[in-house]
C-alpha cells in the first residue's frame, strides 16, 4: 500500500494535517490552487482549545497576541462576566497561522504544490487515483492511500465523492472587507445589531480595518456577481443609517460577499477519501469558530490515519473520526444557528435578547457557552473503535488531558510537552512500581512519563492519545489489566 496521504487544499486545515502526518512519518502530497498564499485572514480568532492543541505541538508561538476586544453569543457580550482570561479566544490572524504550519510541514518534509487544483479521482481496495491540474501545465496523476478534502465549503472533494450536504439556504446578504487607511485613523465599532442587520468596524492594526455589514432577512446575492464598494457603502446606510467615511477615503481589499447559510456534511468519510474542516460544514461566521474546528478535525484525523498506514491502527479507529468529529461539526452548526435566531427580526428577538442578556451573567451558564464556543468542552465517546459498548470509565476518559506542570526526575515540563512528538503517552504519577513492563509491545508508539503526583490531573495514571485526548484513567495505581485493554483497543496489538 502507497505511504501517501493526498490533500486538497493548503489552508490551515489541510497544512496542519500535512505536520500531523509528516510527524508520524507519512508522505502528505497539499495541492493548493492558490499559487501564493494570500495576506488576507478571513479569520482572526484562536480558541482557547486550538492554543492548547498548538502547544502540544511545540508552535505555541501567539502567547503574546492580543485577546479579542469583543467576544460574545448572538451579539451578546460574554467577556464582561469572564474571571478567566485565558478562556478568552487570542486575535490571531490567519494567514499567521497559516505561515507557521506551512514552514513545520516543509520542515518535517511535506510536499506542498501550489498552483494546483484536484479535478477528480478515482478509489479502489488499494488506494486513490488523484486527478491534478496545474495553472500552467498538462493534468497529471498521483496515487496516494487516502485523499483528504481540505478543500473549503464549496469542496469539490466532497462533491466528487457524492457526500450529502444538507441544510438551509442564505437569508441574510452580507459583505466584508479590509480597509486600508492612514494610521492615525481609527473608526471602531463593536458588532451592532439593528433592525435591518449588523456591521462592525474592528481596527486590525494602526491603518487596516476589517469592516462587516449584514443585511437580514433577504437572499444572499450570487457570488457570480462582483461586489462593489457602492454596494457595501449602500448596504451600511441601509443598516447604520449613515455613511463609512473610511470606506470612502481607505483603499477597500478582499471585499468579499458572506452569509448565513448552514449546511453538514452527510458523512466525514467514504471509503478512501474524508473531509476536514469547512469541507464539512458552512454556517454564519460568527464567533470564530470555524478554523478552529477545522484545526482540531486535523489532529483528531492525522495520527488515525498515520496508524492505518504504519501497521497498528486498531479495527474501526480510520471510524472514529466520523463518530467523534461529526458531532463536534453538528454543534458548530447548532451554536452558529443559535446565535443566528438572536438576530433578526430585532423587534421580535429583542425579548429574548434580554433574557439571554441576563443569563449570561450567571457564572455557570458564561463557562457553559464559553466551552461550547472555545473547543474546551468537547468530549468523546468511551465506545471502542471497534463498536464495542461503552463501559464505566473515569471522567477524564473521552476529555482533553489537564494542563498544567509536571515535575519529573529530569525538571519540571508540561503536560503538552509530552505530547511533541505526537505519539501515546503513559503518564504515571506518584511513587508506583514501574510500568514500563506494562505497555511491552507498545512502546514503539506510546512513551512513558513518570512524574510526581500532581493534583491538577486528578488521576495517578492516565494513557493520552497522540491528539491530547484521555484514553484510560486511573484514581489510584494502575489497574494492568485495564491500561492493556485501553492500550489494545486505541493502539492495536502490540508488536
Amino acid at each position: 500500500m502507497s505511504r501517501t496521504v493526498v490533500i486538497a487544499g493548503g489552508g490551515p486545515v489541510g497544512l496542519m494535517l500535512a505536520s500531523e502526518l509528516s510527524l508520524a512519518g507519512i508522505q502528505a502530497v497539499a495541492i493548493e490552487r492558490f499559487p501564493e498564499p494570500s495576506d488576507y485572514s478571513r479569520s482572526l480568532t484562536l480558541h482557547a482549545r486550538t492554543a492548547e492543541v498548538l502547544a502540544q505541538r511545540g508552535l505555541n508561538r501567539f502567547s503574546e497576541y492580543p485577546r479579542v476586544a469583543s467576544y460574545n453569543f448572538g451579539l451578546i457580550e460574554l467577556q464582561d462576566y469572564i474571571d478567566d482570561d485565558s478562556l478568552l479566544p487570542l486575535m490571531v490572524p490567519q494567514r499567521d497561522i497559516e505561515r507557521l504550519l506551512e514552514e513545520r510541514a516543509l520542515e518535517l518534509g511535506a510536499d506542498i504544490r501550489r498552483g494546483e487544483e484536484v479535478v477528480g479521482f478515482a478509489q479502489d481496495a488499494d488506494g486513490v487515483t488523484v486527478t491534478v491540474r496545474p495553472a500552467d501545465g498538462p493534468e497529471y496523476q498521483i496515487t496516494g492511500a487516502f485523499l483528504v478534502g481540505c478543500d473549503g465549503g464549496s469542496s469539490t472533494v466532497r462533491k466528487l465523492a457524492g457526500i450529502g450536504f444538507p441544510g438551509t439556504v442564505s437569508t441574510a446578504d452580507g459583505l466584508t472587507a479590509d480597509v486600508i487607511t492612514p494610521e492615525d485613523v481609527e473608526e471602531f465599532f463593536h458588532p451592532t445589531i439593528c433592525q435591518p442587520g449588523m456591521y462592525a468596524s474592528i481596527p486590525l492594526r494602526p491603518g487596516l480595518h476589517r469592516v462587516t455589514v449584514f443585511e437580514f432577512g433577504v437572499p444572499k446575492t450570487s457570488k457570480d456577481i462582483p461586489p462593489t464598494v457602492e454596494e457595501f457603502q449602500a448596504k451600511f446606510r441601509t443598516c447604520a443609517g449613515r455613511d463609512l467615511g473610511i470606506l470612502a477615503t481607505g483603499e477597500v481589499r478582499h471585499l468579499s460577499r458572506v452569509g448565513n447559510a448552514t449546511r453538514l456534511a452527510d458523512a466525514y468519510r467514504k471509503g478512501r477519501v474524508f473531509l476536514a474542516g469547512d469541507a464539512c460544514h458552512i454556517h454564519l461566521p460568527i464567533s470564530g469558530q470555524g478554523l478552529n474546528t477545522g484545526v482540531q478535525d486535523a489532529l483528531n484525523l492525522g495520527w488515525k490515519l498515520a496508524a492505518e498506514l504504519n501497521g497498528w491502527a486498531p479495527a474501526g479507529l480510520l471510524d472514529t473520526y466520523h463518530t467523534e468529529r461529526r458531532p463536534v461539526g453538528e454543534r458548530l452548526c447548532w451554536s452558529t444557528s443559535a446565535q443566528d435566531g438572536l438576530l433578526f427580526p430585532l423587534d421580535e428577538v429583542e425579548p429574548l435578547r434580554e433574557l439571554f442578556t441576563e443569563l449570561v451573567k450567571m457564572d455557570v451558564v458564561n463557562k457553559h457557552l464559553m466551552s461550547v464556543l472555545n473547543g474546551l468542552g468537547v468530549k468523546y465517546s468511551t465506545a471502542a473503535p471497534d463498536g464495542t459498548a461503552e463501559v464505566p470509565a473515569h471522567p477524564l476518559v473521552g476529555a482533553r488531558v489537564p494542563t498544567g506542570r509536571l515535575t519529573t526526575a529530569d525538571g519540571d515540563i508540561t503536560i503538552a510537552e509530552t505530547l511533541h512528538t505526537a505519539r501515546g503517552v503513559l503518564l504515571v504519577l506518584g511513587d508506583q512500581k514501574p510500568q514500563e513492563e506494562l505497555i511491552t509491545g507498545w512502546s514503539d508508539r506510546v512513551d512513558v512519563v513518570r512524574a510526581e503526583p500532581a493534583a491538577e490531573v486528578g488521576a495517578s495514571t492516565l494513557l493520552v492519545r497522540p491528539d491530547g485526548y484521555v484514553a484510560h484513567a486511573d484514581e489510584n495505581g494502575v489497574d494492568g489489566t485495564a491500561l492493556r485493554h485501553a492500550l489494545r483497543t486505541w493502539f492495536g496489538e502490540p508488536s
